[in-house]
């Protein structure tokens, strides 16, 4: 629209400057907008099922609760299609906005409260509210929450935590309680539960997220292994065979490069700063020492040819964390031998308050902590959870060296997570690792594309949208939303999924992808698409 104001007022101010102006002016009309009428071009979207995982349930600041289901991406699709005979679309709802839920299923934790913006840095829902002394309401699993308000199942089958293997499997309602709330059988798989409503139109979004995702943010440990490509391929084109052999219409979505998330990109690998107003001085009051500590190993790194590991803290500087790296040759032997026959290894030892005879000893511990030992580079990426531990004492470490012998106060010492102590591979995606699940991404992106083509469905490419968005930023009406955690508006508080206006985001892509594909005019008609100022990209507190 033009923006007539500001030209009435520049002839108003003339007005003042020239007595023979006539002030009084004729209302200029605003100028309208001729409404676009939907069209979707034949398309039955009467009986709309979404079927995906945390992204298809509206997952966002670390939990799943009403506020945010509300938002979902399919609900926000079902509103925009009940313009063209779309029917109701039922959710799952939780019971309230605390994203707490009492799981009375053996063996599985209780889930976790909603994260908040403390002003700080983000924090629990429960921990934040315990703090200013307020009760925190939690949620229970009940009877009929299987069944929707008019007694029908729900079309939402999005389940968070889902892989590809799990989206067929009968029973995995008993080990997904989310799954377990809505499934109207315990046998049941999701596929036979969305394929069981006929639908006519459906979303299938994020299949293979989480089969890298696991190992992603366990620091590709081995705790959850990646989903091999060759198993993705057969399970997804089992399921969109099934799908489409009841319901031909619909989207497919691919698998984001999830290293690309703030999860992995918010923890510099070079974190401890000498010159930080808080925590500096303590540092640089230590650097010293450790530098003596890692100065007996670093000559061992120099005679093995291995001066990529060298560790040395600046007092300038920022310095990198010191991580465990498994890939390394592990010369632990070595660092215990070549401090041994150290002629000024003894008087080291002893300046701890150790007799000589623990000499022995401390070499052994040395060689078992440093054996793998690097400084951190820009290529490794930390954990947005190790943004908890960097620095502290770790406990475990801590009552190890203390059984050895150690004092606590050396235990202690000798027990700083990423800096006396090596950050542990769950903590750290080394570039080996990071490959690891860029080439599994890859394959099953090209296995989406492929049966997206030969199905003749309509495809989102988010990859290629969280890329823009970790590069120059994603326009979304008056926004530029990019990746960064808290401020960048797309990604939520945990670091991994979209916040409200990032889903409000997707579903306009995916509205795009309809027009392209079936011939519809969602991005032209009159509130086809979704405000970007309708959607928050935070939740209050307060909202519980």
């Amino acid at each position: 629209m033009k923006n007539y104001k500001y030209i009435g007022l520049f002839l108003l101010t003339l007005g003042f400057t020239s007595c023979d102006v006539n002030n009084e002016l004729d209302e200029i009309a605003a100028e309208s907008v001729p409404e676009v009428q939907l069209n979707v071009n034949g398309l039955d979207l009467s009986k709309y099922v979404s079927l995906g995982a945390s992204f298809t349930a509206g997952y966002t600041d670390g939990a799943l609760f009403k506020a945010s289901q509300e938002n979902s991406f399919p609900n926000i699709l079902a509103t925009k299609f009940k313009a063209a005979g779309g029917g109701d679309f039922n959710q799952p709802l939780m019971n309230d906005n605390t994203g707490g839920m009492i799981i009375p299923v053996p063996g599985i934790d209780d889930l976790s409260y909603r994260l908040i913006f403390n002003g700080a840095t983000p924090e629990r829902l429960n921990e934040f509210l315990t703090g200013l002394g307020a009760p925190v309401p939690t949620i229970t699993t009940n009877a009929g929450e299987s069944l929707a308000a008019d007694g029908s199942i729900f079309t939402n089958v999005g389940v968070p935590g889902a892989k590809s293997t799990h989206i067929d499997y009968n029973g995995y309602a008993s080990l997904n309680p989310y799954f377990g709330r809505m499934a109207n059988s315990p046998s049941v798989s999701m596929l036979e539960y969305a394929i069981a409503q006929n639908p006519t139109f459906f979303t299938l979004s994020e299949i293979g997220g989480n089969d890298v995702l696991g190992y992603a943010t366990s620091g590709g440990d081995g705790t959850d292994p990646i989903t091999p490509i060759a198993t993705f391929n057969f399970v997804f084109n089992d399921m969109v065979n099934q799908l489409t052999a009841v319901c031909p219409e619909g989207v497919i979505t691919n698998v984001p490069y999830i290293t690309d998330l703030p999860h992995f990109t918010t923890v510099p690998f070079n974190p401890l700063d000498p010159n930080d107003k808080d925590t500096g001085a303590a540092l640089k009051a230590q650097i010293p020492t450790l530098n003596t500590v890692y100065g007996g190993i670093n000559r061992v790194f120099t005679a093995l040819g291995e001066t990529d590991r060298i560790i040395e803290f600046s007092l300038e500087n920022t310095n990198p964390v010191v991580i465990k790296d498994e890939s390394l040759t592990d010369v632990s032997a070595q660092i215990t031998g070549g401090l041994l026959s150290s002629s000024t290894f003894v008087p080291f030892v002893q300046q701890f308050g150790l007799t000589k005879e623990a000499a022995p000893l401390v070499a052994s511990l040395f060689g078992q902590y440093y054996g793998q030992a690097r400084p951190a580079t820009a290529k490794d990426l930390i954990v947005l959870s190790s943004s908890g531990i960097i620095g502290k004492v770790n406990t475990t470490s801590l009552q190890f060296l203390m059984s050895k012998g150690l004092p606590q106060a050396l235990a202690g010492q000798f027990s700083a997570e990423g800096v006396t102590l090596p950050l542990a591979d769950k903590w750290v995606l080394t570039p080996e690792e990071q490959l690891e699940i860029k080439t599994a991404t890859d394959g099953y992106n090209v296995t989406i594309a492929s049966v997206a083509s030969a199905k003749g469905l309509a495809f989102v490419d988010l990859n290629a949208i969280l890329n823009e968005a970790s590069t120059s930023g994603v326009l979304f009406d008056n926004y530029t939303m990019t990746s960064n955690l808290v401020t960048g508006g797309l990604i939520s508080l945990d670091g991994v999924h979209l916040t409200t206006r990032g889903y409000a985001l997707m579903a306009n892509k995916i509205l795009a992808a309809i027009d392209t594909k079936y011939g519809s005019n969602f991005m032209t008609a009159t509130n086809g698409l979704a405000k970007a100022g309708e959607y928050p990209t935070n939740y209050s507190p307060s909202l519980q």
